[in-house]
């Protein structure tokens, strides 16, 4: 079973800008997490805060490729997972941005269901992106009700 999760959106705005919403600190904070320890660069751990449900976490950024790609990998030890955000900008109006995760566990029992809540995350995460760059609006993230 290929237990990849990928999920793709077009934002339309440049894809400069669209990675700086990824790796800024500060911007993150008005779309996805609360907050980021700092700015994403290749061979740092990055701490990423939700206030809203008194959680961190921690994230290892394996490769930075500026306006084009970023790789990461995150969860906890033996069930870490590695994400790959690629940007494709066909001019200075759109790009698509494209999400793997890979690393699920075939034998976990709760595999698909981790599928699903990983790909709904996405899918919830790019929603709040898109709304952020092209609207201006910041107030979805935190949002989901499980």
């Amino acid at each position: 079973m290929d237990t990849q999760i990928t999920t793709k959106m077009k934002i339309n705005q440049s894809a400069k800008t669209v990675f700086e919403a990824l790796i800024d600190p500060v911007k993150i904070g008005n779309y996805w997490f609360s907050s980021s320890s700092e700015r994403w660069e290749a061979g740092k751990k990055i701490v990423l805060r939700y206030e809203e449900y008194g959680a961190e976490g921690a994230i290892n950024v394996l490769e930075v490729l500026e306006n084009r790609k970023i790789v990461f990998s995150w969860g906890e030890k033996d069930k870490e997972t590695v994400v790959t955000i690629s940007l494709e900008g066909s001019d200075e109006k759109s790009t698509i941005i494209e999400i793997n995760e890979s690393g699920l566990k075939e034998e976990d029992p709760e595999v698909i269901s981790k599928m699903l809540g990983q790909k709904e995350g996405w899918v919830y995460m790019l929603s709040c992106l898109k709304s952020y760059l092209e609207h201006d609006v910041n107030d979805l993230r935190a949002s989901l009700i499980h």
